[in-house]
């Protein structure tokens, strides 16, 4: 894994650079699982939901299989891809039955390696595999959050968990957040950490990058006027003059709370993840 930084020839690859991965292979995405990807570009019934989404390069969509359950089925990784719609790469798997899916890499998996999914198998990367049959200490990825639903947790790029404990029917994990939560210990999740680590070590570079990526251009508040924004008006560059940064429409923003109070799965959390304290 490599970040790549261009030369600085003009003003917009003056800061740009790309994410080369090492184990990439050099294969087309497989037709019978792509298809067709219509965006939302962040309307609902033509009324727009989110702001500044639209426009983008056409992609198509990978069917990830996040359940896993060829079980005792030996597989063979056929080729590793980039995927446009998330940040980590995935895997062609060929099952000894014949059968193709794609899946999720994780860091290490390279072309030819053979993985396999079942209640008990080896700890190596890339083999699925029930969490109470894992040892204290394995980093893991892909965790169901119900037994048989797929994998929910630990799916974007470079993150992990680490199991900490079985005790009780629950295994204790530790998140990349830091946060440490119960989940079944007859769910599944992956040995090894996500692939693609330093995706998020690359520099967009130019506006125009980031429109192919389906972003609009933002507006920030304190340039509009007092109508149209909280933090709008004055003259000259001025501070926002609240207490508080505030949305377009009043409400609170840039660290406010936004998980439900009531959630279902907050007794599941045995730690809160630690906040960040601002310098």
């Amino acid at each position: 894994m490599a970040v790549k930084i261009y030369k600085r020839n003009n003003a917009g690859r003056r800061n740009m650079s790309i994410v080369k991965p090492d184990n990439l292979t050099d294969a087309k995405p497989l037709k019978s699982l792509s298809k067709v990807f219509k965006r939302s570009k962040g309307r609902a019934n033509g009324t727009i939901t989110v702001r500044h989404r639209g426009g983008g390069n056409k992609r198509k969509y990978r069917l990830i299989d996040f359940k896993m359950d060829k079980f005792g089925i030996p597989g063979k990784i056929i080729s590793i891809e980039k995927d446009p719609n998330r940040s980590a790469l995935i895997a062609l798997v060929c099952y000894s039955d014949g059968e193709k899916r794609y899946i999720l890499a994780t860091k290490g998996m390279k072309k030819d390696q053979e993985i396999i999914v079942d209640e008990k198998v080896a700890i190596e990367n890339g083999n699925r595999l029930k969490l109470k049959n894992m040892p204290v200490g394995t980093v893991i990825s892909n965790i169901e959050m119900k037994p048989g639903k797929g994998a929910q947790m630990i799916r974007s790029a470079g993150s992990s968990a680490t199991v900490q404990a079985i005790e009780g029917g629950m295994a204790h994990l530790k998140m990349s957040s830091s946060e440490i939560r119960m989940v079944l210990a007859e769910c599944y999740a992956t040995v090894g950490q996500v692939s693609n680590f330093e995706h998020s070590s690359y520099r967009i570079g130019k506006a125009g990058r980031k429109r192919h990526m389906g972003f609009r251009p933002k507006v920030r508040g304190s340039a509009m006027n007092p109508v149209d924004h909280p933090h709008g008006g004055g003259e000259g560059r001025q501070p926002i003059g609240l207490k508080y940064p505030k949305t377009p429409w009043g409400k609170p923003t840039l660290g406010v709370k936004t998980r439900k109070k009531k959630k279902a799965s907050n007794r599941m959390i045995i730690k809160r993840r630690q906040k960040k304290r601002r310098k």
